[in-house]
């Protein structure tokens, strides 16, 4: 049995994060001691952990908890998780995509930039450019 701060060391977990997961129900609410301080198990530290690496893996605390009480329920979460794996792989390529447009137009706006002059009132310049969405090409 361990306390709060044990437990987060152990899971790699801040404090506030593990008494929010207690809030939203992804981490069971506590045993407490005689003085009231919260007792955690090394399941805890388990569940933790497992909350916390699929978080670094994108997958959103509703997806998490769903995995969990597939868990809860004694049903495997596998095929459930396979298809969060291929939403994961899509919506990446999705924003990569999204960011590859995003740099080619940012470049062409600097090289478009360095030629023109600055300009206060942001009718000939680089500002005018980014607002009216023109590159050059």
């Amino acid at each position: 049995m361990m306390r709060i701060g044990e437990l987060s060391e152990q899971a790699g977990v801040p404090s506030k994060t593990i008494r929010y997961y207690e809030e939203i129900g992804l981490l069971p609410q506590p045993q407490r001691a005689d003085n009231g301080y919260r007792i955690y198990a090394d399941s805890d530290v388990d569940r933790l952990q497992f909350i916390r690496r699929a978080r670094a893996l994108d997958f959103a605390l509703d997806e998490i908890a769903e995995i969990l009480a597939f868990r809860e329920r004694n049903e495997p979460p596998c095929g459930y998780v396979m298809d969060l794996i291929c939403h994961q792989i899509d919506a990446i390529e999705n924003r990569i995509r999204d960011l590859e447009r995003i740099r080619d137009e940012l470049k062409a706006l600097h090289e478009a930039g360095q030629d023109l002059p600055e300009d206060v009132r942001m009718r000939a310049c680089i500002c005018h450019l980014v607002q009216t969405g023109i590159t050059a090409s």
